[in-house]
């Protein structure tokens, strides 16, 4: 106030009927016009996290802070991510949803990640599930495919008929194309008890390239609970985030997320790594690097 009113008053009245030194007010108007270094890269954090927010409305201060480290280079703790993102008010608007407890046991494929098997490779386990949401009204199915390895969708499918059996077929078509590649690698491909992955249609080829079955008890969704969560977050995050709105062909913005996804997208369980910098990072000298994912 002493500021903006000592342009027509004197200081020194101002000073006192405030009940503040004049020395306290000098000292105060050189800082503010000459702020701290400290200061200055508080602010210009700020103004990051703030950025990167409206671009990512679905996470919180980790991973905004890892986005950030892996987009522009700068290493920001994650206790002084959140100091930022509080003093902001900037939270994770994304929904995370309970699941239902375990239903009964085994039906039709035994679950083998309930075997608590070590992954230490690529395609050595791969998860599917369906998701759905609607764009302008109309309803879509998205199959995807991801290997428990290091989260990357090595293949999907969109179809906009519900209950469309192609939409899985062709990821699964997809899925074989890739594991043809790598015959010496043994593949499991766990999925629920849906009908489409109980089929003899999505089954019968399976053995043929060394791929083994395993599948969750019914009504547990934690049994998956890797794609589950997944799941979650990609359709935070195409609306959110990618503001998938149909302008362009939900096809083509799909893909464009799954690249996202793979090449862009920190996860908190590779330490905040992409997807794509894991493989290349920790996959075996066998394996080729650069695998895109299907459509």
């Amino acid at each position: 106030m002493i500021l903006e009113l000592s342009g027509g008053f004197p200081v020194n009245l101002l000073c006192e009927k405030m009940g503040i030194q004049r020395s306290s007010f000098y000292n105060w108007k050189h800082t503010l016009s000459h702020p701290a270094e400290r200061t200055k890269a508080l602010l210009s954090n700020l103004a990051l996290f703030e950025e990167y927010h409206l671009r990512y409305p679905s996470h919180g201060y980790r991973w905004l802070n890892a986005k950030i480290r892996l987009d522009t280079g700068t290493v920001m703790s994650d206790p002084y991510a959140h100091k930022c993102c509080k003093t902001l008010g900037v939270k994770s608007g994304a929904k995370h949803y309970k699941y239902k407890k375990p239903g009964n046991p085994f039906k039709i494929y035994p679950n083998l990640l309930m075997t608590e098997m070590q992954i230490d490779r690529p395609l050595q386990c791969i998860v599917s599930d369906m998701t759905a949401f609607y764009v302008k009204g109309i309803y879509y199915e998205l199959a995807l495919y991801m290997d428990l390895w290091n989260n990357e969708i090595l293949a999907h499918a969109l179809s906009s008929r519900r209950g469309d059996r192609m939409t899985y077929l062709s990821g699964l078509d997809d899925l074989i194309g890739l594991k043809e590649q790598y015959p010496q690698y043994e593949m499991i491909l766990h999925s629920d008890q849906g009908a489409v992955y109980a089929s003899k249609a999505f089954n019968e080829l399976l053995p043929m390239y060394s791929i083994t079955r395993s599948m969750s008890r019914a009504g547990t969704p934690t049994d998956n609970a890797a794609m589950e969560s997944i799941n979650g977050w990609i359709k935070a995050e195409i609306f959110m985030d990618f503001h998938v709105t149909g302008e362009s062909p939900v096809e083509q913005e799909v893909a464009a997320y799954i690249t996202f996804f793979n090449t862009a997208r920190p996860a908190y369980s590779l330490k905040y790594l992409t997807p794509q910098q894991y493989k290349e990072a920790y996959a075996p000298k066998d394996f080729i690097t650069g695998v895109n994912a299907g459509s």
